[in-house]
């Protein structure tokens, strides 16, 4: 017979499985519901679509570049956050929280009215580039809503490799910046790339910031979001159900390709 211990072990992964797969069935439910309102021929239709492809390729590519440049400064500042103390570390920590906690169209307002009423924000829009109701504004609003996450979910990643590594590296003569480059990088590389891929789906499917900043105007500044909050305010609930659907299978395709691909490329 099966001790007592045993049988509480099974209870125990069955409220956890229980759990997964009421989670599971929540989103597929969710997911699986535009499909009620549209036709396969109307789902063909739509990707072939001149509307649908420009504002598929406009997320794509500014999602693409908000991440890269997330990346780019992220990759330093969680590092420094994550190997060093210094005075005001804890402050610096609580204002990287306040993005994340503050609601996308709230940072979308104040980065419009930084370029609307602050000097220094009207010259940058008039004189360097311009921001407001254009494309770069749309990697912009994205990169306000996910820098700061990436940050911080890059800051646990280096936290999760041993600095005894780059001591190490040390000794045998590597520089502070070679021991990054070549032993703290390596080390982390997996958690980095699902940091990139997270952050890169988050851009993809911002709204809030990016319709404040850069408006929704057709063929101009309309991603596959604004596409779909443009057809919903017309009241065509198809187009809203397909566009809906293909942006789940965009974000689904992507994902687990990518993973496949860079996690076997990746591979120690």
């Amino acid at each position: 017979m099966r001790s007592l211990d045993d049988m509480k072990v099974s209870v125990f992964r069955i409220v956890l499985f229980l759990c997964l797969a009421l989670i599971l069935a929540f989103f597929i439910c969710v997911f699986t519901s535009p499909v009620m309102f549209t036709q396969p021929w109307r789902l063909v239709s739509a990707l072939l679509s001149d509307e649908v492809g420009f504002a598929l390729s406009l997320s794509v590519i500014t999602a693409a570049c908000s991440t890269a440049i997330s990346l780019a400064i992220g990759i330093p500042a969680a590092y420094a956050l994550s190997r060093f103390d210094f005075r005001g570390k804890t402050v610096v920590e609580g204002l990287l929280d306040i993005p994340v906690a503050v609601p996308p169209i709230a940072l979308g307002v104040m980065l419009l009215m930084f370029f609307a009423r602050n000097p220094l924000g009207s010259l940058i829009n008039e004189r360097v580039i311009r921001f407001v109701f254009e494309v770069p504004g749309i990697i912009l609003a994205q990169f306000a809503v996910i820098s700061a996450l990436t940050i911080k979910m890059l800051k646990e990643v280096f936290d999760g490799v041993p600095p005894r590594y780059e001591k190490v590296a040390r000794t045998l003569g590597y520089t502070e910046l070679e021991s990054f480059l070549y032993v703290t990088l390596p080390a982390a590389k997996r958690g980095v790339l699902g940091v990139t891929l997270l952050s890169w789906a988050r851009a993809l499917g911002e709204f809030g910031a990016t319709i404040t900043l850069a408006g929704a105007t057709r063929f101009k500044t309309e991603t596959l979001p604004i596409a779909i909050y443009l057809n919903l305010a017309a009241g065509d609930l198809e187009s809203v159900a397909t566009l809906s659907i293909i942006f789940l299978l965009v974000s689904c395709v992507t994902q687990v390709v990518i993973r496949k691909l860079l996690y076997r490329g990746f591979a120690l």
